[in-house]
């Protein structure tokens, strides 16, 4: 059975365990679900679950990603610096680059002084789910006060002194706000992927997101990923492959 230390480690890990992605996202932001394709590190289409292209984006990265120590199950073993990756092509947030690379539940950051520092949860009650046909990992979270996430306007859970700290008009923007207690997060067992959070108490109780994975490490050629004419109306696409998994 994971415990803590085996979920943060799953949380830092994603980049370095999969190569390509499809699935689907519902999210706040997105209820009606959209369905995505992603091949590391640059490329993403997005369409509707119907089939209509939403999004093209080519994104190279700036720098290499960097090498970790590893454990013997191949997890990610060491903390990693903030913002050590550009992140994963994105689709309208940042929520969608976290969810992806969701290393912020992993490793903290001094939100004063910066650098590493302890833990950004506290992670209680780590259990092996199924989630989508896969295998997960569930744990009831709370932040503290070294949570960081990659954008504070954009972060996987809610947090009083994140959003104090991105939003000039916090005390009236929230002043009513009741923050969650504690949340249910899920990971994939093997990709790293944030694929459900969920606040449990609180004026947030049930809003989160969910990624349901319909294949990893698929061949994706270069064709899915071209951008449409301009000059004429975005081409639709059957939703190949749907209800399929890898």
């Amino acid at each position: 059975m994971p415990d803590a230390e085996d979920f943060r480690a799953l949380a830092r890990s994603s980049p370095w365990l999969w190569s390509t992605l499809r699935f689907t996202y519902r999210g706040v932001r997105c209820t009606d679900g959209v369905r995505a394709w992603l091949r590391r590190p640059d490329v993403l289409r997005v369409e509707t679950v119907a089939g209509a292209l939403l999004h093209v984006d080519r994104t190279p990265p700036s720098r290499p990603l960097p090498v970790p120590v590893f454990r013997a199950d191949g997890l990610v073993a060491r903390p990693r610096e903030y913002l050590d990756r550009d992140g994963d092509p994105m689709f309208e947030n940042y929520t969608w680059v976290a969810m992806l690379d969701p290393v912020e539940l992993a490793d903290g950051q001094d939100r004063e002084l910066g650098g590493p520092a302890g833990p950004p949860l506290e992670i209680d009650g780590v259990r092996e789910v199924e989630h989508g046909g896969r295998p997960a990992w569930e744990a009831v979270v709370a932040t503290t006060d070294t949570y960081e996430p990659r954008c504070g306007c954009c972060s996987l859970l809610h947090d009083p002194v994140i959003d104090r700290l991105e939003w000039d008009d916090a005390a009236e923007r929230f002043g009513d706000v009741d923050y969650p207690t504690a949340s249910r997060v899920r990971l994939d067992a093997g990709t790293g992927v944030c694929v459900l959070t969920e606040a449990l108490d609180g004026t947030y109780a049930g809003s989160g997101h969910e990624v349901l994975i319909e294949a990893v490490d698929e061949p994706m050629d270069d064709t899915l990923f071209v951008r449409p004419s301009s000059r004429g109306p975005r081409r639709a696409r059957g939703a190949w492959g749907e209800g399929r998994s890898s």
